[in-house]
């Protein structure tokens, strides 16, 4: 019978090796709920560049409240629906995307947090504006699906026209 400490160390890798493999697979796969968020988060990019409000608007709880770019805030729904049809009214070709970077998922507690990077881009009178920075978001699983409860948008960079050249 061998005891000694390679053989040891080969029966142990021959564990983890495989383990760590799976835990490997399983981590790039992403768990179901991150993969849900990222599906709703990018059905929401798609509203968004359709302009379609309410297509928007299925992903937010009722009381969501979100903090624009330019510090402007709003709390439901309704009020944020009409911020973005507002504004698709006054800049038809905008467009916003957001891509998250991270997803974390706390289950125990049906909560998640997204991070990630967002563009914006329309046309002003002066030129087109190309805006973008980071995000957070804060996400909760109600009867089964996930909706936005928050959403935070910080601005890092701005160009292409007057707009950027001082806070809007």
């Amino acid at each position: 019978m061998r005891t000694g400490p390679i053989y040891w160390m080969v029966m142990m890798s021959a564990l983890l090796v495989p383990l760590a493999v799976a835990m490997a697979a399983a981590t790039q796969a992403g768990p179901p709920d991150a993969a849900a968020i990222r599906a709703a988060r990018a059905a929401s990019n798609q509203a968004i560049a359709a302009h379609d409000i309410a297509g928007i608007a299925r992903h937010w709880l009722p009381d969501v409240h979100i903090v624009s770019s330019t510090g402007a805030t709003g709390t439901g729904r309704e009020d944020n629906g009409q911020r973005m049809a507002a504004q698709f009214a006054r800049r038809p070709d905008t467009i916003y995307v957001r891509t998250p970077t991270a997803v974390d998922v706390f289950a125990a507690w049906n909560v998640a947090s997204e991070r990630g990077e967002w563009t914006g881009r329309w046309t002003e009178p002066d030129g087109v504006v190309q805006v973008g920075g980071t995000y957070l978001a804060q996400w909760r699983k109600v009867d089964g699906a996930w909706r936005i409860q928050a959403e935070l948008f910080v601005p890092t960079h701005c160009a292409g026209a007057d707009y950027c050249a001082a806070h809007p």
